[in-house]
């Protein structure tokens, strides 16, 4: 367990070049026609997509541990405010870092949706120079890509679809040019996301991770030999949970149509990725690792879709999450709270393992070392680094089962939640009297098991659900909490 996926990571050094040519200026048409004139240029493109999105403006940090969890009090933060959050965790919308991040966030989306459209535009007119099934892949991929990019978008800058569905939101852009697009209302945009998806789902259906023979698992068997995921002797092939693969597009459906509040399509399509057992719960030993080298906080298995994390960006174990209270933390009784400890909660395996106690300046603090150490790496200092930014997670899947059946089943609604409890040391199970409890401690099981990943934000704002602050405050839900403001340029330039 202890080596690094070195292919996926070789093939993405390979990619200095195709980023030159993908950019949201237009290029020469010689550029695009060299870059794709071959299927390996086309390979080239789609995997310089992913790399941008590891960007730290995007999942390589502000969209993963950045401002959605400082939005939704998940941290607290030393008074110096040494990175410079503390009046975004106030919601001081201008103030002058905030909006330098914002806006980076809203650039870095659009141009990775550029990108895709950029592939997309040529994919069809080639389809001749594809190998069997790399046709298919590649563009089912593009287009799921650009459905999980335009999705995220409208949860940060737009209404929430319960809150105003026919409220103006962003623009959904299907083609590679200069132009404004239109904006689309928050209907018509979840409405493009899902078809962009439903098209991608049929494109994928023959893909790699649906072989019998493909279940997720650690680069090394425990004998050394290479794990089920490397076995594939086309390195394009190999490790499917690091892009968009089949059971991604069903997970991030059940996302759109949960958003959207179409329980029935929801559910059927977080089913489908339960019921494929290819996402194994990851086993205690391996959480509970003695051997800092094999021991797998990120619960690795369980992940079906991550965002891979070049060496080079190596931010969040040495600036987000700095020992003591440099960096974000929480103080032992927020920590303790979350995960309700006094309860339940004391046998729960996620604190024990994200959190470490330690005492600084006579204030015991919880250090967040959920990042720490992935055992899918062979480096020296190996705890200095993480390598898989969590896209989509098995038991995300469950909780959205679980909220799509409670009005009919509430008892199979609990047992969905218990299912990821027990997994994570907890035996007594969810007892609930009523939707309104129920609820409740749904999102509390978001917040245990997704801290630190950015979805718990959405979370809040897809329900129009009040949230506290580490101290107790109640925030009431509001558009002006939930929605981030468009970027100036975007207003001016996109004639907003």
């Amino acid at each position: 367990m202890k080596k690094t996926i070195i292919p996926f990571a070789v093939l993405l050094l390979t990619l200095t070049s195709c980023r030159q040519w993908l950019d949201v200026r237009p290029e020469t048409e010689v550029d695009r026609h060299l870059l794709f004139s071959s299927q390996e240029g086309f390979q080239e493109a789609l995997l310089g997509v992913y790399t941008r999105c590891t960007d730290n403006a995007l999942y390589g940090r502000e969209l993963t541990v950045g401002t959605p969890e400082v939005l939704i009090q998940n941290y607290n933060i030393s008074a110096n405010d040494p990175l410079r959050y503390m009046q975004t965790r106030n919601f001081q919308y201008d103030n002058g870092d905030f909006i330098r991040r914002k806006d980076g966030i809203w650039r870095g989306l659009y141009h990775a949706i550029a990108n895709c459209n950029l592939i997309l535009e040529h994919i069809d007119e080639q389809e001749r120079i594809f190998a069997p099934g790399y046709y298919a892949l590649i563009k089912g991929e593009t287009l799921a890509l650009r459905a999980y990019l335009h999705f995220d978008a409208l949860r940060l800058f737009a209404p929430a679809f319960a809150v105003s569905p026919n409220a103006n939101a962003i623009p959904y852009v299907t083609s590679y040019s200069n132009m404004p697009t239109a904006m689309s209302s928050v209907s018509a945009v979840l409405d493009s996301a899902i078809r962009d998806l439903q098209a991608a789902k049929a494109l994928l259906v023959d893909e790699p991770i649906r072989a019998s023979s493909y279940i997720a698992a650690y680069p090394l068997n425990a004998n050394g030999t290479p794990g089920p995921e490397l076995t594939n002797h086309d390195l394009f092939l190999q490790n499917r949970r690091h892009r968009m693969n089949y059971y991604a597009v069903c997970g991030t459906l059940a996302r759109a149509y949960l958003y959207k509040q179409d329980k029935l399509n929801a559910y059927e399509n977080a089913m489908e990725v339960m019921l494929s057992n290819k996402f194994p719960f990851t086993a205690s030993s391996d959480f509970l690792a003695v051997d800092e080298d094999k021991r797998d906080r990120i619960l690795y298995t369980e992940l079906v879709f991550a965002w891979y994390i070049p060496r080079k960006n190596h931010d969040l174990n040495t600036n987000w999450f700095r020992t003591g209270t440099a960096g974000m933390h929480l103080l032992q009784e927020a920590a303790q709270t979350i995960y309700e400890t006094s309860g339940a909660g004391s046998t729960d395996l996620r604190y024990r393992q994200w959190l470490s106690t330690v005492g600084v300046n006579n204030v015991y603090i919880s250090e967040i070392h959920k990042y720490r150490r992935n055992p899918l790496s062979n480096e020296n200092n190996a705890n200095r680094h993480y390598l898989m930014a969590p896209a989509l997670r098995l038991s995300e899947l469950y909780y959205i089962a679980a909220e799509c059946t409670y009005e009919s089943n509430p008892e199979l609604a609990t047992q969905y939640i218990d299912a990821v409890r027990r997994n994570r040391g907890i035996d007594q199970p969810l007892s609930v009297a009523n939707a309104v409890e129920f609820e409740e401690e749904l999102v509390k099981e978001y917040r245990k098991e997704l801290f630190a990943e950015g979805q718990l934000f959405y979370t809040h704002k897809r329900l129009n659900r009040p949230f506290r602050n580490l101290q107790g405050v109640v925030i009431a839900p509001s558009n002006l909490i939930f929605v981030l403001p468009l970027p100036d340029d975007e207003i001016i330039y996109g004639e907003r």
